[in-house]
Order: C-alpha cells, then sequence, then structure tokens
C-alpha cells in the first residue's frame, strides 16, 4: 500500500513510517519539520515538507501521486502540536494547527481519496476519568485544550463517516516511551524540541544534561501524591497502527467508526517512573518538587481489551524497565 504519513518526521510517525517501509508498503511523509528535523525522516522514505494549513500544497500532493498511477491507499494522521501545558496558554495555536489544519486534511481526503485514516488522538480527550482503567466508552471531557483540539477532530470524523462514508479508526493512546529495537540495532527515539516528556527529561539527568527532574505537583489523590500515567512502547503502538489500517478494510468500518484505547494497562507515578530510571541507567536522579500544572489530571490508565480483542494487537513491552532501558539505549547513543 501506498501511505501518507502526516508528521512522518515525528517521534511516533517516523517510528510507524519505517515499520510500514520494512514491511513492503510505500510510505510518503508530509511534515512542516516544525518540531522535527529532516534526518529524522526513516533512511529511504519520501519526503514531502509541507503545512497541513496549506490546501493548495495538499491538493498538489493527492493529485501528484494520482497522476503517476499510484494514489494513496491510507491515511496516517499524526501531525499536530502535543503540549498540554502549552495549550492551556495558547488555545488558539492549537485549535489552529490541530483541529483546523486537520479539516483541510479531511478535505483533500474526500475530494481525492482515500477513503481509509488512523488518526493519532489522545487519551486527554478523557480528561479526568470516571473509573480507572479508562474504557472507551468513557465520558469525554478534557481538561486541558489540548485534547479538546484532539477531539472535535474526533467528532468531525464521526459526522464525515455518516455523511460522506470515511473510513477511520481514532487511537487514544497515553504516554508513548522507548525506541524501536531492530537488526540494526536501535536507530531512533523521542525526541521533542522543546523536550517536555517525563521520560527523556529523567533520562537527561542521568546524561548530566539536566541537573534534576521536576515533580509538577506531589499532592494529587494518589499513593504517593504524584500524577499516574499508563506507558506504552512506541514500536507496539506501530504495530496497532498497521492493524488499524488494516481494519479498516473490513465490512464493519463501513458500519462504524472505530475508537481504541492504546495503553499498558497499568499505571506508575511520576516518583515510580523516577526510580525505575535509577535502576536503569545506575544514576541517583535527582528531582525537586514544583506546583501543579493546569490541566493535569491526576490518574489516566487505558483499558487496551477491545484493541486486543478486535484487532488481535499483541503489545510486547509490558514492563515499565524493559521500556526505559530502550529509551536509555537510545539516549546514549544519541548524546554520548
Amino acid at each position: 500500500m501506498k501511505i501518507l504519513v502526516t508528521g512522518g518526521a515525528g517521534y511516533i510517525g517516523g517510528t510507524v513510517a519505517g515499520l510500514l517501509g520494512e514491511r513492503g508498503h510505500i510510505p510518503v511523509v508530509y511534515d512542516n519539520l516544525s518540531h522535527a528535523r529532516r534526518d529524522q525522516v526513516p533512511a529511504g522514505v519520501d519526503f514531502v515538507e509541507g503545512d497541513l494549513a496549506d490546501r493548495a500544497a495538499l491538493e498538489n500532493l493527492f493529485r501528484s501521486a494520482a497522476s503517476c498511477g499510484a494514489p494513496f491507499d491510507g491515511v496516517l494522521h499524526f501531525a499536530a502540536l502535543i503540549e498540554a501545558g502549552e495549550s492551556m496558554q495558547k488555545p488558539e495555536v492549537y485549535f489552529r494547527n490541530n483541529t483546523a489544519s486537520t479539516l483541510s486534511l479531511l478535505e483533500a481526503v474526500l475530494a481525492h481519496g482515500p477513503r481509509r485514516i488512523v488518526f493519532s488522538s489522545t487519551a486527554a480527550v478523557y480528561g479526568e476519568p470516571e473509573s480507572v482503567p479508562i474504557l472507551e466508552d468513557a465520558r469525554l471531557q478534557p481538561t486541558n485544550t489540548y485534547g479538546e483540539s484532539k477531539l472535535l477532530v474526533e467528532r468531525m470524523l464521526e459526522w464525515f463517516h455518516r455523511i460522506h462514508g470515511l473510513r477511520s479508526a481514532s487511537l487514544r493512546y497515553f504516554n508513548v516511551a522507548g525506541a524501536p529495537e531492530g537488526p540494526g540495532g536501535i536507530t531512533r527515539g523521542e525526541a521533542h524540541e522543546p523536550e517536555s516528556h517525563l521520560i527523556p527529561l529523567i533520562l537527561d539527568v542521568a546524561l548530566g544534561r539536566r541537573a534534576s527532574i521536576r515533580i509538577y505537583g506531589d499532592d494529587y489523590p494518589t499513593p504517593d501524591g504524584t500524577c499516574i500515567r499508563d506507558y506504552i512502547h512506541v514500536s507496539d503502538l506501530a504495530d496497532a497502527h498497521l492493524l488499524a489500517l488494516d481494519a479498516l478494510e473490513s465490512p464493519a468500518a463501513a458500519r462504524q467508526r472505530f475508537v481504541y484505547n492504546l495503553g499498558n494497562g497499568q499505571g506508575f507515578s511520576v516518583r515510580e517512573v523516577i526510580e525505575s530510571a535509577r535502576r536503569v541507567t545506575g544514576h541517583p536522579i535527582p528531582a525537586e518538587v514544583h506546583p501543579r500544572r493546569p490541566g493535569d489530571p491526576a490518574i489516566l490508565v487505558a483499558s487496551s481489551e477491545k484493541a486486543i480483542r478486535e484487532l488481535n494487537w499483541k503489545p510486547r513491552y509490558t514492563q515499565l524497565d524493559d521500556i526505559l532501558r530502550t529509551a536509555w539505549a537510545w539516549h546514549q547513543k544519541r548524546y554520548r
């Protein structure tokens, strides 16, 4: 299949683009490089620099693919801003970039095909969950504008399915971490510019690139007072995207839109993640407590049973130390 991967120069999109190539598909990466670098695109993968807000560029991309006799068979949509804290300071930027720009993409898809799209959504659409682990039919009540910007896309996809027959799958995932391991070793890992995610920040401390790790809030209603999150390995997440894309060929996809949680099924507090990193790295990793950030739910833990059952998804990395081990291997390789 020839697959358009928006945001494919990023951590998750690039991992998925690489997996598509390994499995004999033809990924085409479309990215504006605002939070990524050209050298993060997997080797041998076609790359087009462009912005989703540029409707004319999208039209040209779809038309060019069709005129070459190889139109796109599907879209994997990762391109988005992802910082929940920043979204509470600049909500207009998130609604423009994540929601309005996705509408431009969907309009191009409706005009040129294909009628299959897998959307990179988020557990932030749930907000403060009423029960844990969270099921896909839980109430959707985001506590930050990042989550709201993604939820609005999900609602668009629902209406586009009803009215236009667009087949889509929304994958709501939690904290993604780790680095893919292949025959040639670990070649890519998690790095954002600027970095704000917990695990790479912790590993920066172990490498001496930061003096300490900040804990934002230790007064949450959790056993140790710090936020609890569900961590999923990026390779397991990549597998799920390809399985979801295949599932959109099924007769069931014509009747309903697919929604799946993707997570480890167990939660780890910020302090537990720090302790895991201490074990893996052998570094003391000093920590300091700071006030809570607005919009951070206390607990986000997924039930992934639906994806396991319906997609036949089989996560390989279920232990936090194993996830940290692959992330640590990549960090050492990159920064030493």
